[in-house]
């Protein structure tokens, strides 16, 4: 058993499975589509789903549009559900997350500004797995 599935996280596979599904902030209401999913670069586990957020009062995102944000939210934050994923954070915080571009890796400074705009402390969850990495490294690469 991996070490993600052993905390009751996603294995990498479920994670990817959602890519399309639908993601709906804490209060219920679809902030936009999953489009894949970051692994740590150190232990393989995946540890952010990047998401296409919507346009505006439209439901429905086109794939690969231009100037679509996207964006990633915490993974051990999310639950998959029928056609799906919930995440506990609010459509403001989501929406307003800094930018990814999924094709690239993220660095240590990147995720632990991340982290700090979900208010994931310093000591908990991701931004602690980040503490004793050096400066300038590759903590995170699409998956």
């Amino acid at each position: 058993m991996s070490e993600a599935a052993a905390g009751g996280l996603p294995s990498l596979a479920e994670a990817r499975g959602w890519s399309g599904l639908a993601l709906d902030d804490a209060g219920g209401r679809t902030v936009g589509r999953v489009e894949g999913a970051y692994a740590d670069a150190e232990g393989g586990g995946p540890v952010w789903l990047v998401v296409a957020l919507g346009q505006g009062r439209l439901r429905r995102l086109w794939p690969g549009r231009r100037g679509t944000k996207r964006v990633v939210v915490p993974l051990r934050e999310c639950a998959a559900m029928p056609g799906r994923v919930w995440a506990a954070q609010s459509h403001e915080a989501i929406r307003t997350a800094p930018t990814v571009d999924p094709s690239r890796p993220l660095l240590r400074e990147h995720e632990a500004a991340i982290c700090a705009h979900y208010g994931i402390g310093e000591s908990v969850g991701r931004h602690a797995e980040l503490a004793g990495r050096p400066t300038g490294a590759l903590t995170a690469q699409p998956a």
